[in-house]
């Protein structure tokens, strides 16, 4: 791998979660969340979230393993079982940090933290994948991190930022935090279909591989909605209570 590879590596790997995260976070058009915390959020879903994460999973993977002697079936439950779970275990924990929890006012705000969280997770994991892809050729490489940029980025986005709205939800109505188990079921669940149609590709006539980028998009697309509309909500009731003063 030369200078001119690595670099090119990098900056497929971090540039698109990055632009990711500005528009996600600039989707709210009132009371935008601070870039100091967005970018801690971020952070942590591109260190601590991916440490703890490949530590779970060497973790679950050697039990599985230890429990299965078919190595197709230890991988198949790996990717859609283990991974899914232990990655949206991890990445919104973000929402927990001081700096991150004290901005979350208003409910969009877990949507936003969430999908940021993703989007650094998925930076890093972009990273480990593209130093194999170059093994492969540098065309390899560029065709393979550019279809990750799109759909394991958004992916990740959306899915983290589900079980965001149920933090931001359960803090702001001041809900048991059993309240976000539903939103993480919902997030791993996303995540595991995501996987699924990779791995079984529907009879393997490349379907799978399109409908896992159809998910996405429209996971993410949902999740913009969601903010719009949560924060024309949050505008329209501030405004009324203002006039009402």
């Amino acid at each position: 791998m030369n200078q001119f590879e690595i670099i090119v590596l990098f900056i497929m790997s971090f540039l698109p979660p990055i632009l990711y995260s500005i528009w996600i976070r600039n989707t709210e058009k009132y009371h935008r969340e601070k870039w100091s915390s967005i970018w801690i959020s971020f952070l942590w879903g591109a260190t601590i979230a991916v440490i703890a994460s490949l530590i779970l999973e060497l973790a679950f993977g050697f039990i599985i393993f230890s429990s299965f002697e078919n190595s197709s079936i230890v991988a198949i439950i790996s990717i859609i079982v283990i991974a899914p779970f232990v990655e949206e275990l991890t990445k919104p924990l973000a929402l927990g940090l001081k700096t991150v929890r004290k901005e979350l006012d208003e409910l969009e705000d877990g949507f936003i933290y969430g999908a940021v969280a993703g989007l650094g997770f998925s930076a890093t994991e972009n990273l480990f994948y593209g130093i194999g892809f170059l093994s492969e050729g540098f065309l390899y490489f560029l065709v393979l991190i550019s279809i990750r940029s799109f759909g394991a980025c958004l992916l990740h986005a959306s899915s983290t930022a589900l079980t965001g709205y149920g933090v931001s939800k359960a803090i702001i109505k001041k809900h048991s935090l059993l309240k976000i188990f539903p939103y993480f079921l919902l997030a791993i669940f996303v995540h595991s279909l995501y996987n699924s149609l990779l791995t079984f590709n529907l009879v393997g006539l490349g379907l799978g591989f399109f409908a896992a980028l159809a998910l996405a998009f429209f996971a993410i697309q949902f999740v913009r909605r969601q903010i719009i509309f949560l924060d024309d909500q949050g505008e329209k009731y501030e405004k009324n209570r203002n006039s009402n003063t």
